[in-house]
């Protein structure tokens, strides 16, 4: 069975990092917790959050640094999904690219595998 893996490229970890360094409060594993939650319009919904504190059964990707914490029931559902950042003239903010996706809303903030 392949190992679940979760994407983070360099432009992903440098935000990461520059809002972190932003905070008044952080740890050394400090990082950004991923995550999938029910709802939305589509049945699902992608979440990120500041980690002070990862948990015992966390799986850790750290890209360049930055340190990207996912829960073993979210990381069934985010495995193989590329977390990049994208600042451009119609869009601006982190982006999931997820290949186990079937649909989404028309907003993208949530979606049916």
């Amino acid at each position: 069975m392949a190992e679940l893996a979760v994407n983070v490229t360099p432009r992903a970890a440098q935000q990461i990092k520059a809002q972190l360094a932003r905070r008044a409060q952080t740890r050394p594993e400090s990082g950004v917790r991923l995550g999938v939650k029910g709802g939305g319009c589509s049945g699902m919904s992608y979440v990120i959050e500041y980690c002070d504190q990862p948990r015992p059964r966390d799986k850790l990707f750290e890209v360049e640094g930055a340190k990207v914490y996912v829960d073993p029931k979210s990381l069934v559902y985010l495995s193989g999904t590329t977390f990049d950042y994208v600042d451009s003239f119609q869009q601006k903010g982190f982006k999931f690219v997820n290949p186990q996706v079937k649909s989404e809303c028309g907003c993208g903030e949530s979606f049916t595998v």
